[in-house]
């Protein structure tokens, strides 16, 4: 099984919200694109997205699954990659002090993917791991740098401003 971890300095609820969005869902899954809803109200269990997988000339379109859905704790996804096969993906929030940790577990469940399963495999899932879990950290943390709490909680863009004298 793959399962890789990252520390997002941001807290869970921020991370859930982009998780929670169909619409993003191709902004942090590496290779896919144009994500939509299909079925359901993501991320409830039964909701399912559809996307587009490219792989040089030929373009995939997939279809992703909620299985469990604990919000801003837990959410388990069958992914259908066609001729592949499916794939099991955890996705668990862990509060860790201020920030949260996110641990992404993932294997196959059926087609082609399970019978191919091996080291390589295991290797590049690792790698695509590293690099969704960098978009996401990287979609998120832009996100709460874009915003801070003014007095009475309102957000407010976050803006340098300098004092005169430069301080």
């Amino acid at each position: 099984m793959a399962v890789r971890h990252r520390l997002i300095k941001v807290a869970p609820e921020v991370v859930w919200d982009l998780l929670a969005d169909p619409n993003r869902y191709a902004d942090w899954v590496v290779g896919t694109s144009d994500s939509r809803p299909v079925r359901g109200a993501w991320p409830q269990t039964g909701a399912a997205i559809r996307y587009q997988v490219h792989l040089g000339p030929v373009v995939l379109s997939n279809e992703t699954t909620v299985r469990f859905c604990d919000p801003v704790s837990r959410i388990e996804l069958e992914a259908h990659a066609g001729v592949l096969g499916t794939a099991r993906i955890a996705i668990e929030l862990r509060p860790w002090g201020e920030y949260c940790l996110v641990i992404v577990d993932e294997h196959p469940l059926q087609g082609a993917g399970g019978k191919w399963h091996n080291f390589a495999f295991e290797a590049l899932i690792h790698l695509r791991h590293r690099a969704m879990l960098a978009r996401l950290a990287r979609l998120c943390e832009d996100r709460a740098g874009d915003e801070h709490p003014a007095p009475g909680g309102a957000p407010v863009p976050a803006v340098a401003t300098r004092t005169e004298g430069g301080t």
